[in-house]
């Protein structure tokens, strides 16, 4: 092999590695798949815009259900924070609606509970961004949802993000208190500088390991060196305590970061359709999960299953056409889900379905791995639909159970 062969396969190792779709992402494929599955499940999510200008907005909404079968495993979600998985904050958040309700804090979610969330972004940094919401959870991490390639147009230097004070004063957040900071920086350089340079003035190393072999080691600090390290500490306290007298005397006024937690309700729910899980198999070779189930129609209308989601991945039963082509098409199989039987479920019946969500999404979104996780129960929702277009959800969980066989 010559050396052009080599540079030519290094080269194309590289560029793979370089534009592999893998480096763009923000991790929603790292956690385990139970977790993904069976703690915050995201649907309805939706852009307002894949393009925006600097200064201009655009609104991230959606909801999330917060699954009844919570793994033991994973600490309850007492404290949850809605937030926002972008690559640095080349969009800023304007407002956070969590059912109607502005929050800035974070909340306590209840198991079974759907919330209904918008947040309303702001253009900064132009460029190409991939954008999802995430829920933080406590003792966990985050739980990652869709994401959409979102365009930011413009120039940076145009980025205002005015807001107005308690004092009734209207200042620009980009560049408001730049200069106090900056300043405050170099005094606490300047100070790390002298304290610094007092020490390394004399000989370090070698004659000061020396004295202390002769035992002369109460030499090595002198009366001065005392006299200088405690001028240092009280100077230091006297800064810290007129820097904060006259911060307080500027600004009287003033709110301190909050550590409380918002108490939210979830939406009023109808479960008019109950389902309940009888098996649940992955077929590995297929990339296929087939599932039997006994459905129960509460309902005064004829239902039908038109949707499976599961970890932000969507299966789609053709015979709907409900397909939705503004979802990122990665995780959207449009022609994925099989029902059997493919008919509606009469009201006050209970019948019998076996369906089967096929596609390699399960592989390349790593949740085809949850036969060997040590929970391999997996979670999902299902969305039926009657004849006049009315939704009804159901959150369904069973232990899954891998045939890899070739049938």
């Amino acid at each position: 092999m010559n050396i052009l062969t080599k540079r030519i396969i290094k080269f194309g190792i590289f560029a793979l590695l370089l534009f592999s779709p893998e480096l763009f992402a923000h991790g929603e494929r790292a956690l385990e798949p139970f977790i993904r599955m069976r703690t915050i499940q995201w649907y309805d999510i939706q852009w307002s815009k894949n393009t925006v200008d600097v200064n201009q907005e655009i609104v991230l909404s959606g909801r999330f259900h917060v699954a009844e079968d919570w793994p033991n495993a994973v600490v309850k979600p007492d404290s949850a924070f809605l937030n926002l998985a972008i690559p640095t904050p080349v969009l800023v958040r304007t407002a956070t609606y969590i059912n109607g309700a502005i929050v800035n804090n974070s909340m306590a979610l209840k198991l079974g509970g759907d919330y209904d969330f918008k947040l309303v972004l702001k253009g900064r940094v132009p460029g190409r961004y991939h954008i999802h919401p995430m829920m933080n959870l406590r003792d966990i991490g985050v739980i990652v949802g869709p994401g959409m390639w979102i365009d930011v147009q413009g120039a940076a230097a145009d980025f205002k993000n005015p807001v107005t004070t308690l004092a009734g004063e209207t200042v620009d957040l980009e560049t408001y208190g730049t200069a106090n900071g900056i300043m405050w920086h170099l005094v606490w350089l300047a100070i790390a500088a002298i304290w610094l340079l007092w020490w390394i003035r004399r000989p370090l190393f070698i004659p000061r390991h020396k004295q202390t072999l002769a035992g002369d080691e109460d030499a090595l600090i002198t009366s001065l060196d005392r006299k200088v390290g405690g001028f240092g500490i009280i100077g230091t306290l006297m800064l810290i305590t007129a820097s904060f007298v006259q911060a307080d005397q500027k600004y009287p006024e003033s709110i301190p970061l909050q550590t409380g937690r918002t108490e939210i309700e979830p939406l009023p729910m109808k479960h008019d359709v109950v389902v309940k899980t009888k098996r649940a198999t992955y077929r590995v070779v297929q990339r296929s999960l087939q599932l039997t189930m006994e459905v129960t129609n509460k309902s005064d209308k004829p239902v039908e299953l038109g949707e499976l989601n599961s970890a932000t991945l969507r299966f789609f039963n053709p015979t709907l056409q409900r397909f939705d082509s503004n979802y990122p098409k990665e995780l959207a199989v449009e022609k994925g889900l099989d029902v059997q039987p493919n008919s509606p479920i009469a009201p006050g019946t209970t019948t019998t379905l076996t369906i089967n969500a096929t596609d390699v999404a399960w592989h390349n979104q790593k949740l085809a791995s949850i036969t060997k996780d040590t929970d391999s129960n997996f979670g999902a929702m299902l969305f039926f639909y009657d004849n006049a277009g009315e939704r009804y959800l159901a959150s369904i969980t069973a232990p899954v159970i891998p045939d890899f066989g070739t049938n």
